[in-house]
C-alpha cells in the first residue's frame, strides 16, 4: 500500500506543478461565482454609451479605459436590484467599490454588446 502511495505521489506532485505553471502564464481564472462570471462576460462584450451615460462620464471625469480596468474589473454585481432574467437582454445594477459604493451603474448585456444606460454617484 506505502508503495502504491509513493508512485501516486510522484506522478501527481510534478503533474499538479506543470498544471499550476502553464495555467498561470496564460492569465487563466477558475472563478466561477455569479459576480466574477457576468463581469468576465461583460468584459468581452463591444461596449455602447447611452447620451445620459457619456455625459454623466464626462461629469465625473471617468475615462473609458478607467471604466474598463477600475469600476467594471473591481465592481460587484447587486443581483437584489438587477434583472438577470429577461430576455434578450438581462439587465445589471454595479456597485464600485465593493465597500462603500460611490457609483452606481445601470447596464444591459446582450449577445454582442453591453450598453451602459446610467451612471449614478452615490456619494
Amino acid at each position: 500500500m506505502l508503495k502504491k502511495l509513493k508512485f501516486y505521489a510522484i506522478g501527481l506532485i510534478p503533474g499538479l506543478m506543470i498544471v499550476f505553471f502553464i495555467l498561470n502564464q496564460k492569465g487563466t481564472s477558475c472563478s466561477y461565482f455569479p459576480n466574477d462570471r457576468v463581469i468576465a462576460e461583460t468584459l468581452t462584450k463591444d461596449f455602447i454609451y447611452s447620451p445620459e451615460f457619456q455625459v454623466e462620464m464626462e461629469v465625473n471625469k471617468i475615462s473609458e479605459q478607467f471604466l474598463k480596468d477600475s469600476i467594471i474589473s473591481a465592481g460587484k454585481i447587486d443581483f437584489d436590484r438587477s434583472k438577470p432574467q429577461i430576455q434578450p437582454c438581462p439587465e445589471y445594477l454595479l456597485i464600485y467599490p465593493k465597500d462603500n459604493p460611490r457609483f452606481e451603474i445601470n447596464y444591459s448585456k446582450c449577445k454582442e454588446t453591453a450598453e451602459f444606460k446610467g451612471l449614478k454617484k452615490t456619494k
